[in-house]
C-alpha cells in the first residue's frame, strides 16, 4: 500500500513538472528577434487591409513590448529620404535613434547585407515579423528566413497591404510555408505570460491601456473602479 501510494505520488509531482515546462514555440524575451520593416508614410498611405489607427496601435504595442523586455530589434526602411518617408511615431517613440536604423533599395530585407547582418548577428533561431506591404516586404523576408532554417512569426495584424485579398493570400503563403501567425496584444502578453513578473507589471498594462483598444479600457475601468 505504502509503495503505491508513494508511486502515485510521484507520479503526481512528475505532472506537476510537466505541467510547468512551456512550449518551445512559445516566445519570451530572449529567445527571437523582432524585425519591424518598413512602417513608412508612403507605405502607409496605400494600405487598405486594415484601418490605419487600427495598424498604428497595433505598431505601437509590439515596438512597446521590445522596448519593455529588451527584445533585439531591427528596424529597418526603405527609401527613407527618397521616397518612403519616416517611420510612425508609435516606433520612434520607443527606438528614437534613427542612426541605427537600417535603410534599403532591397523590398526583401533578406536581400539586403546590412539588415541580414543585423538580423543574423543577433543569434537567434526565431524571428518575429511585422511591416509593410505584408505581401512584399514581409513575404521575401519570411520566405527567405524559413528557407535559411529560421522559424519565422508573422505579427498579422501589424501589417497591411494594399487590399485585404493582397493581404490575407500572402499570410495564407507564409503560414503554408511553415510561418507562424501571432497578433500584436498576442505578442506582448505572451512576453509577460505571468502576471507575477512584477518588475514589466506595470509597463505592460501602461502600453495595453494606451494602444491596446477595448482591452485597454477595461485595464483603465479596473484600475479606477476597482483600485487595482
Amino acid at each position: 500500500m505504502k509503495k503505491t501510494i508513494l508511486a502515485l505520488a510521484c507520479l503526481a509531482v512528475t505532472q506537476i513538472g510537466w505541467s510547468q515546462k512551456p512550449s518551445p514555440a512559445l516566445l519570451n524575451p530572449t529567445n527571437h528577434t523582432l524585425v519591424l520593416i518598413d512602417h513608412e508614410g508612403q507605405m502607409a498611405f496605400a494600405t487598405k487591409s486594415v484601418d490605419p489607427i487600427q495598424l498604428r496601435n497595433n505598431t505601437g504595442l509590439v515596438a512597446g513590448a521590445s522596448k519593455i523586455f529588451n527584445v533585439p530589434t531591427v528596424v529597418t526602411t526603405v527609401a527613407e529620404r527618397t521616397f518612403s518617408g519616416p517611420v510612425f511615431p508609435e516606433i520612434l517613440e520607443f527606438y528614437p535613434n534613427t542612426a541605427d536604423y537600417i535603410d534599403r533599395t532591397t523590398m526583401n530585407t533578406w536581400e539586403d547585407v546590412n539588415a541580414f547582418k543585423a538580423i543574423t548577428g543577433k543569434g537567434k533561431k526565431k524571428i518575429v515579423l511585422a511591416g509593410l506591404w505584408t505581401s512584399v516586404c514581409i513575404v521575401g523576408p519570411a520566405l527567405s528566413a524559413l528557407s535559411d532554417g529560421y522559424e519565422v512569426y508573422v505579427i498579422t495584424d501589424a501589417c497591411g497591404d494594399i487590399s485585404a485579398e493582397a493581404h490575407n493570400q500572402a499570410i495564407t503563403r507564409m503560414v503554408q510555408a511553415g510561418a507562424k501567425p501571432i497578433t500584436a496584444l498576442q505578442y506582448l502578453l505572451e512576453l509577460q505570460r505571468d502576471w507575477a513578473r512584477k518588475e514589466t507589471y506595470v509597463p505592460v498594462n501602461d502600453l495595453a491601456q494606451r494602444f491596446g483598444g477595448g482591452y485597454g479600457i477595461g485595464i483603465q475601468y479596473a484600475r479606477q473602479m476597482l483600485k487595482h
